[in-house]
């Protein structure tokens, strides 16, 4: 209440609740450690585990920390079931993965998907 400006009370909000340089550093370990022990379960469609990953990784980059969307087509290359097996194939002959999209990759995914459904 002893505050006079608005600049002032923004100032003092934000770096009260955003927290030392510590916690954001914990909160970081803490949300990529989360990303790095996810999987996909096999009652998951793609866009509920995309989503899931996305969720993650924006509160990462929310805390500061650089996080590519390359690393987030690794993990989903190498944590979806087999029951995707066909497609990423189908991508890794016909793309190069180190070039490949996020937003591709979870496409040619969900398009295995409904076909299968």
């Amino acid at each position: 209440m002893s505050l006079k400006s608005a600049k002032d009370v923004w100032d003092y909000l934000k770096k009260e609740y955003a927290g030392d340089e510590r916690i954001r550093g914990m909160q970081s370990l803490n949300q990529i450690r989360e990303f790095e022990l996810h999987r996909m379960k096999d009652s998951e469609t793609i866009k509920e585990y995309s989503d899931k990953l996305l969720g993650i990784v924006n509160k990462v980059r929310l805390l500061g920390i650089n996080f590519s969307d390359c690393r987030i087509v690794e993990k989903i290359l190498v944590t979806v079931p087999k029951r995707y097996e066909a497609s990423l194939t189908t991508i890794k002959n016909t793309k190069d993965l180190s070039k490949i999209t996020l937003v591709e990759l979870i496409n040619a995914l969900h398009a295995q998907e409904q076909r299968r459904l």
